[in-house]
């Protein structure tokens, strides 16, 4: 019997481990046996010498390194990609895409658009992402179907949302989806989302907090995306918005602020204390004019930042790589200060990071022995990616989702050569395109 027999080994190339030394090994090898990453090292060493393997990828030419984690997204919501651009936040919201969603969310709409979403993710080498949406029964059953990995969120708002009008109901039905998702798919982790602070009384975030800590699960919601939450929440309550949270005992090492565009030093002072980790999405803020979220200040401070895409109706993709490049230059320039924002620090807020957030980092964000086998491959051999001097700096500033070869999520070949192995393609965007029919001819 063969001492390393292994499902997988990926053999060359160049590997970035993102580990805590960081550590990067030329002409590589990886070894994944039962989804667990059970070998690394140097391809010519002589203890791999006799490794065997059901299968072998030749990653000369590329490099290798952990999936990426998107720490925020509402998959569904590819099916409004382009719907209602240029528009301010506010009034996007209020007069689109909440009108948009009252009528056509669905289960059904809810798993194909989330098939699509997951079909990007993968073909730009997200492995694992955080999703907050509505029937999130369909979309963890999309998930399921698809292979990747997901903190996967039930959505909660004081308006009559598509898959439920009161909340006593919605209650038993979420508590239903946890118990479900908890015990029988170790892929998906169930989470609870309150949408913000101005559309969730505090008897509602009250409500979802405690539940969330009695199933020991993370709480999320969108805070201080726009300017005019602080005015909305003062006038209704008499604080600012993370004050107001604060006296609601909801913040702690358990809860997921995303955006946090207009966070004061007093805020941010709140959080290190608080232990509340944070999504930023710079992307989708740019283009919705919503502001800049003060990341090098908060990782000053010892606040755990992961990045996300937010949803496809205001970014209006899913490439963590797009991600990563505008995130590093937005900081840049709004300090003037080139060397805030480095690309290593980039990378592993999108990697490890990104784990860290979603309380992941023990299973997955780097490639390390015990690991999960989350990990993707991108070819090298690119005009855009020659030379190379410096893998952070190439993987932020230069690389691209399309240029991800091959990608593995828990031991699995979920894409190979560009070719998906879950999901088919044509049909998931078939799917999405008949649901963007029927919006239209509804206008």
């Amino acid at each position: 019997m063969q001492r390393n027999n292994w499902d997988i080994a990926i053999t060359g190339g160049t590997l970035i481990t993102m580990s805590a030394d960081m550590e990067i090994i030329e002409d590589s090898i990886v070894g994944i046996k039962n989804s667990i990453i059970v070998a690394i090292g140097h391809n010519g060493d002589q203890k791999y010498s006799a490794f065997k393997a059901k299968e072998t990828i030749d990653a000369t030419g590329c490099i290798v390194m952990p999936g990426l984690v998107n720490t925020h997204t509402h998959l569904p919501m590819v099916c409004f990609r382009g719907m209602a651009d240029d528009l301010p936040l506010m009034e996007w919201l209020t007069k689109h895409i909440f009108p948009v969603e009252a009528r056509f969310v669905n289960k059904k709409m809810v798993y194909d658009g989330a098939t699509l979403a997951m079909a990007e993710m993968i073909l730009s080498g997200t492995t694992t992402f955080s999703n907050s949406y509505f029937f999130e029964d369909s979309l963890a059953e999309a998930v399921n179907d698809a292979g990747m990995r997901a903190i996967v969120s039930q959505g909660f708002a004081d308006f009559i949302t598509p898959d439920n009008s009161k909340f006593d109901k919605m209650m038993a039905t979420v508590n239903r989806f946890v118990k479900r998702w908890q015990s029988h798919a170790p892929m998906i982790t169930p989470a609870f989302f309150c949408h913000s602070p101005y559309t969730c009384s505090p008897a509602t975030l009250v409500k979802v907090k405690k539940a969330a800590r009695e199933a020991g699960i993370l709480y999320m919601l969108h805070l201080l995306e726009s300017k005019d939450e602080i005015d909305i929440i003062l006038s209704r309550y008499g604080k600012k918005p993370v004050q107001h949270l604060l006296d609601l005992d909801v913040l702690d090492d358990q809860t997921v602020a995303v955006h946090c565009n207009w966070l004061t030093d007093e805020d941010m002072t709140i959080f290190a204390g608080q232990g509340v980790l944070v999504s930023h999405n710079p992307e989708s803020s740019m283009k919705l004019a919503a502001g800049i979220a003060p990341v090098p200040e908060m990782l000053k401070r010892g606040i755990k930042v992961g990045l996300g895409t937010d949803g496809c109706a205001s970014n209006n993709d899913l490439d963590m790589f797009r991600e990563m490049d505008t995130a590093a230059k937005i900081h840049k320039v709004t300090s003037l200060d080139p060397t805030v924002m480095s690309a290593q620090t980039v990378l592993q807020m999108a990697t490890l990071g990104g784990a860290q957030v979603l309380g992941l980092d023990k299973l997955i964000g780097s490639i390390e022995i015990g690991k999960q086998a989350d990990i993707i491959l991108l070819d090298m051999n690119q005009p855009h990616l020659t030379p190379l001097y410096n893998c952070y700096s190439q993987l932020v500033y230069a690389a691209r989702g399309a240029d991800v070869k091959t990608s593995i999520i828990n031991g699995k070949i979920v894409m190979k050569d560009r070719q998906l192995r879950t999901i088919d393609l044509p049909t998931a965007m078939e799917n999405v395109r008949s649901i963007a029919a029927d919006i239209i001819a509804s206008k």
